[in-house]
């Protein structure tokens, strides 16, 4: 029987390999892991790779060559997933700011700044958010005020209002605009209640579409022999946990804006 030995930067080494080929030789095969050190030897057309409590199995073809076994290091999987983890959870965050956005645009039954967050404003022959000219404040529950930085642009502020789904008639002074807010009826709630919901699932889709494409990275570092197969599957039940996190938080702020809307 011949043996063999490899060296080890480390004693935490998890499996991936190329195909090696032995020479067709009836031989035995046996691995074992001794200290710093992996050691083995070939035989017939099999051979077994074992660290800790991984293993490797692969049918050999009968040709002779020489065998190369690439081992990923713990450390090494650990930075791939945080690289990939980070980006995700990243992305996710995004997702769920751009849907609070959208949920505080909605009027509930309180005045709110953010209900006019989503006014675009013709300044100067350019569109430009409200809240970027404008100093927008709740003198009480039920009306807003906005004061423009540049008192040439009431008119335009105005107008951008009017033709907003806002619901509310703006009063210009010449000074500042004031917003009355009506109550909402019963069914302009339950409006509000059903566009909020398809908001929140919009978010749902979004979430899932950074998931795929975290998966479709897994998948290139496998493909590219850089993590084995069981690798990939650890790393996308932790990568399915932080997703699940991300579609409960969706569900918390839905129920949230759901209740405002709804209570009277």
């Amino acid at each position: 029987m011949a043996t063999y030995s490899l060296s080890t930067a480390t004693s935490s080494v998890r499996s991936v390999y190329q195909r090696p080929r032995f020479s067709a030789k009836p031989l035995t095969t046996l691995v074992s892991l001794q200290g710093n050190s992996l050691s083995w030897s070939s035989s017939v057309s099999y051979m077994k790779l074992k660290a800790k409590n991984v293993v490797v199995d692969k049918a050999l073809p009968h040709k002779k060559s020489n065998a190369t076994i690439k081992c990923a290091t713990l450390e090494e999987i650990e930075a791939e997933k945080t690289l990939i983890e980070k980006n995700a959870k990243e992305r996710m965050e995004k997702a769920i700011d751009s849907m609070l956005s959208s949920f505080n645009s909605i009027r509930t039954g309180r005045s709110n700044p953010a209900m006019l967050d989503k006014i675009e404003v013709e300044y100067y022959g350019s569109p430009v958010n409200l809240k970027t000219i404008a100093q927008i404040s709740t003198p009480d529950s039920s009306s807003l005020l906005v004061q423009p930085y540049d008192k040439s642009s009431l008119k335009a502020i105005e107008k951008a209002i009017v033709n907003s789904d806002l619901g509310a008639t703006p009063s210009n002074d010449g000074e500042v605009i004031r917003l009355s807010l009506s109550q909402l009826t019963s069914e302009r709630r339950k409006e509000l209640s059903k566009i909020v919901a398809k908001q929140a699932e919009e978010g749902k889709v979004a979430i899932r579409n950074i998931r795929r494409d975290a998966i479709k990275s897994y998948d290139k570092l496998e493909k590219e022999k850089k993590l084995s197969e069981d690798n990939i599957k650890d790393l996308l039940a932790d990568l399915q946990k932080v997703t699940d996190e991300y579609m409960k938080k969706i569900d918390t702020i839905f129920k949230q804006k759901e209740k405002e809307l709804l209570t009277v």
